[in-house]
């Protein structure tokens, strides 16, 4: 219930935000600003050490396991995660422009030039690029995959460790002081009307969009495997709800295996597949994720073209590895892509974090039951390979 305890957190601050911002003075509203400029500026400092710290021992850890089942199950969950990415961004391309066509979008064009400023600035300068980061996360991850470096995989885990902790300890519990600030500051430049129309709307989609994503997935597993997608999808919906009530993938994993094994899978690829799934295929996140990034661009006035957003796509179907377990931990994965792919600034990374939050519960339940057909899919996929597949793995 700790996620829930965060969600609470998160709409408590949001109404408090647009209670205090509509009658709050200015030296009040700047005196939030200003906490917000150190939170943010602290997120710029911490985030290319969230991504060394969790995609570098995340692709290393991939090469750690049977390597065909390991490939064959890898490949099909990046190409499920991708896919949710370019369905999420075509309907939203279709529907944004009627669906958020009330909004106030000029007078939006640039919120940082209306909202108030703080009383002073703390520099924090990140210890690198972000780009820098992804390309040297890669290569670490890589090299310790390829040579087995164990010394190197041991310093890099202990390394995610600590920046979980950061995580955990500081960046979360702070969260709900800044998405306040946020929303205090926009309701006293007259702009939180806006914002909410698009949480409400946005959040009804996404929640469609994880449905009809999950019968998908379904009917392809159902279609391979020769069951009925409906009777699959009810075998698994106490993962789904377990997911709802923790909001961890790697928390039910248990509950996930135990009904992934009624899909008629053969019990050795759902003991190997289930739990790196729980790490690696987070196609309800990205659905939310992309989403809410062409809502967030939407209201700037952005065009988010299929050219510019693609390659944020696939990137992010990688970055999602890096996604640590901790409620929010995809949203903090991605903040380096929205920064350097996308061209976020401090306040949409912000509407994206409270976008994000909001539902982050659901997208869980929607990856961890999309665990279920991913893994019917690969088990369909090594067909009579299976048996020596899982040998590989039980070798391993």
């Amino acid at each position: 219930m700790k996620g829930l305890g965060l969600l609470l957190r998160i709409i408590t601050a949001i109404l408090l935000g647009i209670v205090i911002g509509s009658f709050a003075n200015d030296w009040l509203i700047r005196l939030f600003a200003t906490f917000n400029d150190i939170f943010g500026n602290f997120l710029e400092f911490i985030i290319p050490l969230i991504i060394i710290g969790f995609i570098a021992p995340g692709i290393g850890s991939m090469g750690r396991g049977a390597g065909k089942l390991l490939g064959l199950t890898g490949a099909v969950a990046y190409t499920s995660t991708v896919v949710a990415g370019v369905i999420a961004f075509f309907v939203a391309k279709i529907i944004y422009p009627t669906f958020l066509s009330q909004q106030s979008l000029q007078s939006f064009s640039d919120p940082s030039k209306s909202l108030s400023e703080g009383f002073f600035q703390v520099e924090m300068p990140p210890p690198m690029e972000i780009m820098t980061a992804l390309l040297l996360s890669f290569v670490i991850g890589l090299g310790i995959a390829t040579i087995k470096g164990e010394a190197l995989y041991k310093i890099t885990t202990d390394f995610r460790d600590i920046i979980q902790l950061v995580i955990e300890k500081v960046i979360i519990p702070l969260l709900p002081i800044h998405i306040f600030g946020i929303f205090a500051n926009m309701t006293a430049a007259g702009q939180v009307s806006t914002i909410l129309a698009v949480f409400a709307k946005v959040f009804v989609m996404i929640i469609i969009l994880h449905l009809l994503y999950l019968m998908l997935q379904y009917t392809l597993a159902g279609t391979l495997s020769k069951q009925n997608p409906i009777s699959m999808i009810k075998r698994m919906i106490p993962a789904y709800f377990t997911a709802l009530g923790t909001q961890s993938s790697a928390a039910t994993i248990p509950v996930t295996l135990k009904h992934t094994k009624t899909l008629k899978v053969r019990e050795g690829i759902a003991d190997f597949t289930v739990p790196l799934l729980a790490n690696i295929h987070l196609s309800g996140s990205t659905i939310t994720l992309v989403s809410c990034s062409l809502a967030v661009m939407f209201l700037q006035g952005e065009p988010g073209t299929f050219s510019a957003v693609f390659p944020f796509i696939l990137m992010l179907g990688i970055t999602m590895i890096a996604a640590p377990g901790v409620p929010g931990g995809a949203v903090m994965a991605a903040i380096g892509l929205l920064k350097s792919m996308l061209g976020f600034d401090a306040t949409m990374v912000s509407l994206m974090i409270a976008l994000y939050l909001a539902q982050d519960s659901l997208g869980t339940a929607c990856n961890v039951t999309g665990d279920g057909a991913i893994t019917s899919i690969t088990n369909s996929l090594s067909g009579k390979k299976g048996r020596n597949l899982t040998e590989e793995n039980n070798l391993t």
